[in-house]
């Protein structure tokens, strides 16, 4: 999945320019080319399909040159992830109808990719095998109020791996205090957005719970895979309601299992995500620019371009990031505001900043 816009990370990512396309970690790849590396170790380039944006189809073909451009799968407008996943699955079912279905997001890290490709073959034999609704649990490191939590059973149900339990309760982005009780119970892991399960299954479910988006995706099968998908597919988003998997599927479905899993991840969807995730220097700044100084300024995440001066004095926890014609300076702990700063510069500023 590669068709968002990163908002939290403005003024780094833009809709013009989101963070999947941009190599934020200095690696020398984009993080949508790691994720595809990754894939590609257990997975035959011809059977990872990308959905995106239709005004990001170019940058996924110039990132992902081996990519055929048949598995480029471009969404004419955003409808969060079950539309995309409804998308994906009948497309794939119409290939394969008995195809087993890693879905990833494409702006991840993960630290340990061979645990983490063991840990998807676990899930995809399990889900080869049952009928089962498969989702990655990150056991939590801090009481995150940014995160989903999955709440599991004791319940062993898969001899081969007995990390794989029966969900219990979904709670997204609880407040402080709940999170702090859940990391204390011990029963709770963080959602990590991976989902593994058989293509059967998850269409099933869409039949359950989302019949008008699994019906509008349904009647195109002839249209998959031809001249036509596009148009199709153009018309089948215009009916279909804003909705995550999530809380349109995974929330309700009986059969939902979580893996417990520990392979280095992060969902890198904030600022503060990225600056734990970051070389920094002896006073614990990391600092992207190569004109920066710093005066008495500790804890802070800098990020400006190569060519600006830019002098610091008197900070602690702040982000300062500078791209384009955009700079914000914002309080660490105040960072799940960047996506009302971005709604507000959209009103009040225009596009061109966003």
């Amino acid at each position: 999945m590669a068709g968002g816009i990163g908002a939290r990370f403005w003024p780094m990512s833009k809709t013009s320019h989101p963070k999947q396309f941009i190599d934020i970690l200095g690696t020398g790849e984009t993080l949508i080319q790691q994720t595809f590396n990754r894939f590609k170790r257990i997975i035959e380039p011809e059977n990872i399909f990308i959905v995106t944006n239709i005004y990001y189809k170019n940058m996924v073909m110039s990132q992902l040159p081996e990519l055929s451009e048949s598995n480029i799968l471009c969404e004419p407008n955003r409808r969060n992830t079950a539309p995309c996943i409804a998308y994906a699955s009948y497309k794939i079912q119409q290939i394969n109808p008995n195809a087993n279905v890693v879905v990833s997001p494409s702006d991840h890290i993960i630290l340990k990719e061979d645990k983490f490709l063991n840990t998807i073959a676990s899930a995809l034999d399990a889900t080869k095998k049952n009928n089962w609704l498969v989702t990655l649990g990150i056991t939590p490191s801090r009481p995150d109020t940014g995160y989903g939590y999955i709440q599991f059973t004791d319940e062993i149900n898969y001899s081969k791996n007995p990390d794989i339990k029966k969900v219990k309760t979904f709670t997204e982005k609880p407040s402080l205090e709940i999170a702090k009780s859940f990391m204390e119970s011990g029963d709770f892991l963080w959602n990590a957005g991976i989902f593994i399960w058989n293509v059967k299954s998850i269409i099933s479910a869409m039949d359950d719970f989302l019949p008008e988006i699994s019906i509008a995706f349904k009647d195109g099968m002839n249209k998959y895979n031809t001249t036509e998908e596009s148009e199709y597919v153009k018309w089948a988003y215009s009916v279909c309601k804003n909705i995550s998997i999530d809380y349109g599927v995974m929330e309700k479905a009986a059969n939902v299992y979580v893996l417990k899993s520990e392979f280095g991840w992060s969902d890198l969807g904030t600022w503060r995500s990225l600056f734990e995730y970051s070389n920094k220097n002896e006073v614990f700044n990391s600092v992207k620019g190569k004109n920066v100084l710093t005066y008495d300024t500790k804890n802070c995440i800098i990020n400006v371009p190569d060519d600006k001066l830019v002098v610091i004095d008197g900070l602690e926890n702040y982000i300062v990031a500078e791209s384009d014609n955009v700079l914000l300076i914002c309080s660490m702990s105040e960072e799940q505001k960047i996506k009302q700063f971005v709604n507000d510069v959209k009103v009040l500023k225009g596009d061109q900043y966003v």
